[in-house]
């Protein structure tokens, strides 16, 4: 999402960000609490489109009399990353990102108890950059929160356990970026987490690029397209 790079927002991306956080807020009803999945391959700006839309319907929520936040909160898949020195004991540290370094039963079952535990805080993990670590009981999910919004690369992959996860949302959408974009925030990124700008290119083009083919597949399974240049809906 262009906010994440530069700090300004276009009015008409603006407008297609408020209009998203419309549709996010509708899916809350009277009783409950909405899930709403947001899928997309690495550097489509998936965090980005969570962040700024919780913080959207929050200000929607207060703006129509209601609490505010934490009426939405966002809860990323990357806390599910296994740890390092699991990785490494696995033989998978060269592979991180792709679907097997995940923790995919966790997060199956931390979305479970989204659903069904409403009456207190339900602690989720978050995930470090600095570090490359999952961070426990980071993210806290208030029993006044009525939407949560998760996204991941996988969500909506079609095998066990990930095909549990799309009947647990209330709605899935697919963060779509040209692959030119997409790679160039991955550079940066990876720059940021200590790669040279060759290493890092490397890592954006093989490991993460043959994660981003199975993660692509999956885009007709989601609800909703939605680009993560502009914000605007691009199928659906």
């Amino acid at each position: 999402m262009p906010d994440s790079a530069s700090g300004a927002v276009s009015d008409a991306v603006s407008e297609a960000l408020d209009a998203l956080a419309r549709r996010a807020l509708a899916l809350v009803g009277a009783e409950g609490r909405a899930i709403l999945g947001i899928a997309g391959s690495p550097g489509a700006g998936k965090t980005t489109l969570a962040r700024t839309l919780a913080d959207r319907v929050n200000a929607l929520s207060a703006a129509a009399g209601g609490p505010g936040a934490p009426f939405a909160a966002h809860v990323p898949m990357d806390g599910y990353h296994l740890a390092q020195s699991t990785l490494v004991r696995l033989g998978r540290a060269e592979r991180k990102g792709a679907i097997d370094t995940f923790d995919g039963w966790g997060f199956v079952a931390l979305l479970e108890r989204l659903r069904a535990e409403t009456g207190h805080t339900v602690y989720a993990p978050s995930f470090d950059r600095a570090i490359e670590e999952p961070i426990a009981g980071e993210m806290a999910v208030e029993p006044e929160t009525r939407l949560v919004i998760v996204e991941g690369n996988y969500l909506l992959v079609d095998q066990e356990p990930w095909n549990r996860v799309k009947p647990l949302l209330t709605e899935s959408w697919f963060c779509e970026t040209g692959d030119e974009v997409r790679v160039s925030r991955l550079v940066v990124r990876h720059e940021i987490g200590g790669r040279t700008p060759e290493a890092a290119l490397a890592w954006a083009e093989t490991v993460d690029g043959r994660n981003a083919i199975l993660i692509e597949s999956t885009l007709p399974h989601a609800d909703l397209v939605v680009s993560g240049v502009t914000g605007e809906i691009v199928a659906g």
